[in-house]
């Protein structure tokens, strides 16, 4: 197997995005059922700030190596007008930077509540923002910025 960073980068996406959505749906159900937050929750956060994380570092190695961030930054004034080198070169990177601190604030402040019972509340009212941050700022194959491989690992692999 030949992985590159960019295909780790983007099979890390998937973890996240599945973890996410199992953890927004525990939390809007475990908000009006006001329930307490259980071992799997605990899991699934240290898993989430984990994998967002990771992915963040990773996301900004590429950002740092990236032939088209450079040449945006370099032509920035030219450059701005294009979609593709714009979504790459400032969009991408500063979405996921807000939505990565959303998320840990959200965990932090979710674990700070004094009553367990508002655990749920605090990750639906933090996470539900980053989520839709995140969807919108993946280059997905049918997105409207810049269109790439939704499973870029398995086209490395053929």
């Amino acid at each position: 197997m030949n992985f590159s960073y960019l295909s780790i980068h983007s099979l890390i996406r998937w973890f996240v995005l599945i973890a996410l959505v199992l953890s927004l749906i525990r939390a809007y159900q475990g908000w009006i059922k006001n329930k307490s937050k259980n071992t799997f929750d605990k899991i699934l956060e240290k898993f989430i700030l984990f994998f967002l994380n990771l992915q963040l570092l990773l996301g900004l190695f590429l950002y740092i190596k990236s032939p088209i961030v450079h040449y945006f930054l370099q032509n920035f004034k030219t450059s701005l007008p294009q979609t593709e080198l714009r979504f790459f070169g400032m969009e991408h990177i500063t979405a996921m930077i807000i939505s990565v601190f959303l998320i840990n604030i959200g965990i932090y402040k979710a674990n700070k509540k004094p009553r367990k019972t508002l655990y749920f509340k605090t990750i639906a009212l933090w996470f539900t923002p980053a989520f839709i941050i995140i969807f919108c700022s993946i280059p997905w194959s049918f997105s409207p910025f810049t269109s790439r491989p939704d499973f870029r690992f398995l086209t490395d692999l053929l």
